[in-house]
């Protein structure tokens, strides 16, 4: 649930822009919508987790997620779909901070790096399916793939009644445990992870998700499904490098594993503008998703080392916080790019992002 929300509608964007008389320009809002509660929304979802417990948080959001998405189905105007889709955001926004927090609750150490190596793969291969999934719905109709986080229903119910595990017990009071928090941000290694979160999801929401569909239906005429392949392959290659990761933490470090990755997003946003066939694109994307692999499951794990269980829902709902903020900038900064510099200037705005990431890290992440 965490990754259904954008990734199995993207490669239904060239319908929905047919079908509802939207521009290029304007299709980054249908994400934009979906990200902008999180960054509020995030870190209220963690303090809530951490103050009242981790299931009292999840199932009600995984409910609104799914009845709010459903409903986006039926919208046939693109204003009501935008509204449905912020509603469906405000579930979201617990989502992917809360499935980190749980982790880290129950892992710690070496263990801690395998398990959301793993995660992320289990993730990444959602990622995979979902285009696939949501290209083959849009034959139906650019509607169909919508209706898919109805599956989040009976999944509360489930994660109510089934998931084991740990709450916290200890609560310090709430100034003292704001105070806490405020002092583990002010981090310089802490910020530079934030920052790291930011930014990946500036390139993954920006350039590859939302542009590059509408750059391979425009030049190459490639339809839905032929778009939610090529998208994949960065899923599945970043799932195949994650669910190594504590062998390669192990061997290489985390801090430098992830900083190398911004180095490979740079040269992948670098191609995209250059391959010569519709099936050449396999080969940056799938170079994107080794740097997928190596990247998001090593910041989690630094991040969720920094706090103790009592703060760490909010904790990592600031990094959810941050990730929104890269989902919602990223549409909008190369949606400007776009009306400016073209296609080329969204890639190339990827490979800049990437670079100054790459250096930012190298002061703060020591």
């Amino acid at each position: 649930m965490v990754v259904l929300g954008v990734a199995s509608v993207t490669p239904a964007f060239p319908l929905v822009m047919e079908a509802l008389g939207v521009s290029a320009h304007q299709i980054g809002l249908v994400v934009t919508s979906f990200t902008i509660p999180g960054v509020v929304l995030t870190p209220v979802m963690g303090v809530l987790a951490d103050r009242y417990g981790r299931k009292r948080t999840i199932v009600p959001s995984l409910i609104l997620f799914g009845l709010a998405g459903f409903a986006c189905g039926f919208a046939r105007d693109f204003t009501l779909l935008l509204a449905l889709r912020f509603l469906q955001g405000v579930g979201a926004a617990a989502l992917g901070a809360l499935n980190i927090t749980i982790i880290g609750d129950l892992f710690s150490g070496t263990r801690r790096a395998t398990a959301l190596g793993l995660n992320a793969s289990v993730l990444a291969l959602a990622v995979a399916a979902y285009p696939i999934l949501g290209g083959s719905l849009a034959y139906f109709g650019w509607f169909a793939p919508f209706f898919l986080p109805v599956l989040a229903v009976p999944l509360g119910l489930i994660v109510l009644t089934r998931l084991d595990n740990p709450e916290p017990t200890e609560h310090q009071k709430l100034g003292e445990y704001f105070l806490a928090i405020w002092a583990g941000i002010r981090n310089p290694q802490v910020l530079g992870l934030l920052l790291a979160t930011m930014a990946t999801f500036m390139i993954i929401y920006g350039p590859v998700l939302t542009y590059l569909p509408v750059y391979l239906n425009e030049v190459f005429n490639a339809s839905s499904f032929s778009i939610g392949c090529i998208i994949s392959a960065a899923s599945l290659m970043t799932a195949l490098v994650a669910s190594q990761l504590g062998r390669l933490a192990a061997r290489f470090s985390e801090r430098r594993l992830f900083k190398v990755a911004f180095l490979v997003y740079a040269i992948a946003c670098a191609l995209l503008p250059h391959m010569d066939g519709l099936w050449w694109y396999i080969l940056p994307i799938a170079l994107f998703g080794l740097g997928q692999g190596l990247n998001l499951p090593s910041v989690q794990s630094l991040l969720t080392a920094y706090a103790p269980m009592e703060q760490r829902g909010a904790f990592m709902a600031v990094n959810g916080m941050a990730l929104r903020l890269g989902q919602t900038i990223g549409p909008l900064v190369m949606g400007g790019l776009y009306a400016v510099f073209g296609m080329e200037g969204v890639f190339y705005g990827g490979s800049v992002v990437a670079l100054v990431m790459f250096f930012s890290a190298l002061v703060l992440v020591r």
